[in-house]
């Protein structure tokens, strides 16, 4: 079929379309191309970036699903990325379970919130250290979005941290302790800003100015050094900073109302300021003008001195010389004023016959030069010393002493008058060697080893030792063992090493009594002397002893005497009772009318004689308490006793007494009187003889008073009186036994007061008695609780 010139054209209309779309497709996918490729470069360029970053990111889309990479998983210590983020908290990861649960709920509040967060946590098993940033991935929205997970490995820099931490610290507390030293100063310090105005201030310096506190003396400006301009407290501070180096002055100020010499220390400081600091030198230049006025006594009592002293300077020339050493050796004040040389002092001694006589008199002098080089042993403390013998009998003693300056120091001290006393005392050693030899008394003298140094002839010939055994100086305890054949009992020959090492050893002075076999007595001693020896002495004792004998012999007849005195005194006691107590029923009977009626004065007769037959009974039973055996069970017996009680029992027993003379009978018991350990009976019976005292005492119609009271450790009770009172005499035998009566009024003083007292301390207490005439009677009684 042919086809048409129109149909032609139309087929290559359309094929020159197919083809131009060709193109435009072939164009555009070449420019896609192309732009593919740079988004692949800046890919790569952006996957280069992030594998070298120190940062490594993670993404946790919505649902927990995780996209990490491997580095990650590695330093997390994963095999391969986890796919949720769950499996963080599923363990096998370096995070600790308390880590990861935490993470999760931030990345969840983060993805929820939005919220961004950091976390740092340190991986298990490993020193790595992890810093976690989190945050909502840029563009995401809603509910849940994507969270973008930033890792830096904080290792480094938790070091890091730490060090500075620990430096900051230490930098800290090294401040705090400078500022507590500058605090705690004892000397005043400050600091000066850069107007040299005060900015700082110490303590010391506060105390110092009598302010209130550092701020108050800042903002005052109180200075420490009064004044201004060249000699004020700030030219120093100026002068410092302007030369950049310390500068010390000194300055008087006035501290606590004393004026003291301050030593002012201006030290300028990198900042600009200036520190400050003051130390109060008036003790030292006191102490220097002490020295000074030291020196020059030393001076004026080396003069007063006995022995003559010279010192030579350094340089070997006369620095000083005292009066004795002019008189001893002839010297002349003019020609000592010229500082003689040592060589020459030597000549000029030589000259007046005050030197030793030498043959080689050079050399002898060039020994005595070399004492100027004995420094060294000088400082270790030694000196030189040596004797001078001169003419016409003087002795000499000479004590070279080198000094630290190189000088030397001479003592010539004299001698003559103790080699002469020396020789009177050889002398008296013989005399007393030979008194020591003739004494009666047997002596031994035992040296600090135990071994026998000096007898005398009475102490061999006592032991019948022989001198050569004496002379071997034996030891005590071989000398007790042969002496022990001439005692009565050889074993207490112990007694003598026991003497002696009491002495030697203990230095104490012992002493004992043994007896001989030949029936005579000896009292041994051992003193100790001043030498630390021991002197062991024996005296004869056998007369004093057969006196002693019949002396105690004597004093045991006496005894018995008066146990049979005491116990016919007990049993007439005893024996008294009986008629007693028949005069009392019948004079009770006869008061009570089964004889008839009585006519007054009968009745009064009556009455005195039931009065005079309690009173007789009383004093029985006293003499009965007085001589009653203090080892009796009955009397010794203790035990819990209330006092207050036992207080108030005895005064019922005594007011019908006191009503008959119609005292005022006051009694006090206080509540801290207590409770005391003791025997009731006796407690009782001390109370009521204070009362019968004291009622004896008063006359009728006068005042008793009985209080008592105590505390934690005593109680004490007190019964006094306004009646006749004692004088002194009556108070010095108040509470003797069977002393004479002394009169109280119309009555005399009875066996009360001794058995009270005997009572009382039988309990361990006290009593204590004052009285004066016509002034009563005050009796105190102290009682121990335990």
């Amino acid at each position: 079929m042919v086809l048409g010139i129109g149909a032609a054209v139309m087929v290559g209309a359309l094929l020159l379309l197919v083809i131009l779309a060709g193109l435009v497709l072939l164009y555009i996918g070449l420019q896609a191309r192309s732009d593919a490729a740079e988004v692949i470069e800046v890919r790569a360029q952006l996957q280069t970036i992030l594998d070298g970053s120190p940062a490594i990111v993670t993404v946790i889309r919505s649902g927990g699903r995780i996209e990490m990479t491997q580095r990650m998983a590695d330093w997390l210590g994963l095999g391969a990325p986890p796919r949720s983020i769950a499996e963080l908290a599923a363990g096998g990861t370096g995070l600790s379970a308390d880590d990861a649960a935490r993470l999760i709920a931030d990345v969840t509040a983060a993805q929820r919130s939005g919220r961004a967060f950091v976390r740092s946590v340190r991986l298990q098993g490993s020193t790595r250290a992890i810093t976690f940033r989190g945050g909502r991935a840029p563009g995401e929205m809603g509910a849940t979005g994507a969270v973008l997970l930033w890792a830096f490995d904080a290792t480094d820099s938790e070091a890091e941290i730490a060090r500075l931490g620990s430096e900051t610290a230490r930098l800290g507390e090294a401040y705090e302790s400078l500022t507590g030293l500058i605090e705690a100063a004892p000397m005043p310090m400050w600091y000066r800003a850069t107007d040299l105005r005060l900015a700082m201030v110490n303590s010391a310096y506060v105390d110092a100015v009598e302010g209130r506190d550092a701020a108050d003396v800042v903002a005052r400006g109180l200075e420490l050094v009064e004044g201004s301009g060249r000699g004020g407290p700030l030219a120093g501070a100026a002068v410092a900073r302007e030369q950049g180096r310390p500068h010390q002055q000194v300055l008087p100020a006035t501290i606590d109302g004393a004026r003291r010499s301050l030593e002012i220390y201006d030290v300028p400081l990198p900042s600009g300021g200036v520190a400050g600091f003051a130390i109060d030198i008036e003790e030292l230049e006191q102490a220097r003008s002490g020295a000074k006025r030291f020196a020059e006594a030393q001076r004026a009592m080396l003069d007063r001195l006995s022995a003559g002293v010279a010192q030579f300077g350094g340089d070997r020339s006369l620095v000083f010389c005292n009066q004795p050493f002019r008189r001893m050796f002839a010297m002349r004040s003019e020609w000592l004023a010229d500082r003689p040389e040592f060589d020459r002092v030597l000549e000029r001694m030589r000259e007046a016959n005050r030197l030793p006589e030498v043959r080689d008199f050079p050399s002898w002098k060039a020994e005595r030069r070399d004492w100027f080089m004995q420094t060294g042993s000088a400082q270790g403390g030694g000196a030189m010393e040596e004797n001078w013998h001169l003419r016409g009998g003087t002795h000499l003693r000479v004590v070279a002493q080198p000094l630290p300056d190189g000088g030397l120091l001479l003592i010539f001290e004299d001698r003559t008058e103790q080699v002469q006393l020396a020789s009177a005392r050889d002398t008296l050693l013989r005399v007393r060697t030979a008194t020591f030899d003739n004494l009666f008394e047997a002596l031994g003298v035992f040296a600090a080893d135990g071994r026998l140094q000096l007898w005398n002839n009475r102490f061999r010939a006592l032991w019948g030792l022989e001198e050569e055994f004496l002379a071997s100086h034996p030891r005590v305890d071989a000398f007790a063992e042969a002496a022990g054949a001439k005692l009565a009992t050889p074993g207490r020959s112990a007694l003598i090493p026991d003497l002696v090492r009491s002495a030697t050893v203990g230095r104490q002075q012992r002493g004992g009594r043994v007896a001989f076999a030949d029936g005579r007595h000896f009292e041994f001693a051992g003193v100790p002397l001043p030498d630390g020896n021991a002197l062991f002495t024996m005296l004869d004792i056998t007369d004093s002893r057969r006196a002693e004998q019949a002396l105690r012999d004597r004093a045991d007849a006496l005894e018995a005497t008066d146990k049979v005195k005491t116990a016919f005194v007990a049993n007439m006691s005893y024996e008294l009772r009986t008629p007693l107590t028949s005069i009392s029923g019948f004079a009770e009977m006869l008061h009570g009318g089964y004889a008839g009626a009585l006519t007054p004065q009968a009745e009064g007769y009556v009455g005195a004689i039931l009065e005079s037959v309690e009173r007789l009974g009383l004093l029985v039973d006293d003499v009965l308490d007085l001589t009653r055996a203090e080892s009796d069970r009955a009397e010794t017996d203790r035990s819990d006793v209330d006092l207050a009680a036992t207080v108030r029992a005895a005064a019922e027993t005594i007011l019908p007494s006191a009503k008959r003379r119609k005292l005022d009978f006051a009694i006090e018991v206080a509540r801290s009187t207590g409770r005391v350990n003791g025997n009731p009976k006796r407690l009782k019976e001390v109370v009521e003889h204070l009362l019968r005292h004291a009622v004896a005492a008063t006359p009728d119609g006068g005042r008793v008073l009985l209080h008592t009271d105590g505390n934690a450790t005593s109680a004490r009770i007190v019964v006094s009186d306004d009646g006749v009172g004692m004088d002194a005499e009556a108070v010095a035998h108040a509470f003797d036994r069977f002393a004479e009566s002394k009169p109280m009024g119309d009555r005399a003083l009875g066996l009360g007061l001794p058995l009270a007292k005997q009572f009382v301390e039988a309990h361990g207490g006290t009593i204590e008695l004052m009285s004066e005439p016509g002034a009563g009677t005050l009796i105190t009684v102290e009682l121990p609780r335990r």
